[in-house]
């Protein structure tokens, strides 16, 4: 493998707006696996690949175990498809719960507004109240 398609921890930090504490984790998690030199930690084509997906991941909400056991899959010999059918199917779930969450959150929105204007108006009458008097 050439050194150009190889990264060090610094240069995945950078790329990926991430910290080496990050990287290590990941690589203790069992979902990246660099060269490792002495101390030295290189990372491949198919680490930068993996860390692009575990980011995503995280981001659409997955768990470090589901994002494993997808990245796992990869190796299947079946041109990703198996991989690709279970994301997908995790992807729908987990785009079902955040819609979900979506609604139970404008709900929340919507009532926390009607009890702030309703609020505003008591504040408002002892305004008006104390004003008066």
């Amino acid at each position: 493998m050439d050194s150009e398609e190889q990264m060090t921890i610094r240069q995945m930090c950078d790329a990926f707006e991430v910290t080496a504490r990050t990287l290590r984790f990941y690589e203790a998690k069992e979902l990246l696996f660099p060269i490792r030199i002495g101390q030295k930690r290189l990372f491949t084509r198919r680490d930068r690949a993996r860390l692009k997906l575990i980011l995503r991941g995280k981001r659409f909400g997955f768990s470090l175990e589901e994002i494993r056991q997808l990245l796992d899959l990869y190796d299947m010999g079946d041109q990703q498809h198996t991989q690709l059918v279970k994301t997908y199917e995790v992807a729908q779930q987990r785009l079902s719960d955040m819609e979900q969450k979506r609604d139970e959150l404008n709900e929340a929105i919507a009532e926390l507004k009607e009890q702030m204007a309703w609020g505003d108006k008591m504040i408002s009458s002892l305004r008006n109240t104390k004003a008066a008097e």
